[in-house]
């Protein structure tokens, strides 16, 4: 039977990150996708316009009917958007602990034509109690340092802030992101008990982006499902995702769409044992 992964988070109706990246994600990763929606958002590939989230028990039930029924061997949330919905998703997934559970803990879009954000920020007292839940945690920069209120300025602090989100939250490993740093190179780092490794690659500097964290986290996801190890299913997403952003589709607005299912061939990226 073909393992399931699960995303819970927000739609996007121009299809390029939230649920629908997350779907082509597990696709990618050779799995089979199943969605729960957490909030509405009105959004194009120009930037984030307004947020509505769902019923805390609407968002619970949708992924109770999937776990109920479905072979879902790994789990993924994205924007939840509030602290109701983050607490029930919690609740919820612990009554799974096996079932491995990636967390991009997703607050600010990096583009919103109205200030309008994905996360209240209310809620980061709940996002750090479900991080404590989580297999993987996959901060960018930005959530990172919200996470534990310190600045990452380069890349040693990027270091000691995936160590502290193991360490001091809780997570069993988390991935914090780079693409947010300046610099030639892009640096994802993965700490998990045995270590920190690093993995870099090229940085793509003449297109923007729209969908490539929720692509990263979704194909993480697809592969924990699949059975791989933490570090094995990062570094293959790394490699599709740079391959994926090489091939990136342009859609009609300003920015690329992140789409793994495209990706053919690309040199993949260095990984630097720490």
């Amino acid at each position: 039977m073909t393992p399931v992964a699960l995303t819970i988070a927000g739609l996007d109706p121009s299809g390029g990150a939230g649920i629908a990246a997350d779907l082509r994600g597990f696709s990618a990763a050779g799995v089979w996708g199943a969605a729960v929606a957490s909030l509405w958002t009105v959004q194009t590939t120009d930037g984030l316009v307004s947020v509505h989230p769902l019923e805390p028990a609407l968002v619970v039930a949708q992924a109770k009917a999937v776990l109920a029924v479905e072979r879902v061997r790994a789990l993924k949330t994205g924007a939840l958007g509030t602290r109701e919905i983050i607490g029930a998703v919690t609740e919820l997934v612990a009554e799974h602990p096996r079932v491995p559970l990636v967390v991009d803990p997703v607050m600010v879009a990096t583009r919103t034509v109205s200030g309008a954000r994905l996360a209240d920020p209310s809620a980061l007292d709940a996002q750090r109690k479900l991080a404590a839940r989580a297999s993987l945690i996959t901060p960018n920069i930005d959530e990172a340092e919200a996470l534990l209120e310190r600045e990452i300025a380069g890349l040693d602090e990027q270091r000691d802030a995936a160590r502290r989100l193991v360490r001091e939250l809780g997570a069993r490993a988390a991935l914090v992101k780079g693409g947010h740093l300046p610099g030639a190179r892009a640096a994802d780092v993965l700490a998990t008990p045995r270590g920190v490794v690093v993995l870099s690659s090229r940085r793509r500097v003449d297109v923007a982006l729209h969908g490539a964290g929720c692509t990263f986290a979704s194909l993480v996801a697809g592969r924990l499902a699949r059975g791989e190890s933490t570090l094995e299913a990062v570094q293959w997403a790394k490699r599709r995702l740079s391959r994926a952003i090489a091939r990136a589709t342009r859609t009609g607005g300003r920015l690329h769409v992140v789409d793994p299912t495209l990706s053919l061939s690309a040199s993949g990226p260095t990984d630097e044992a720490r």
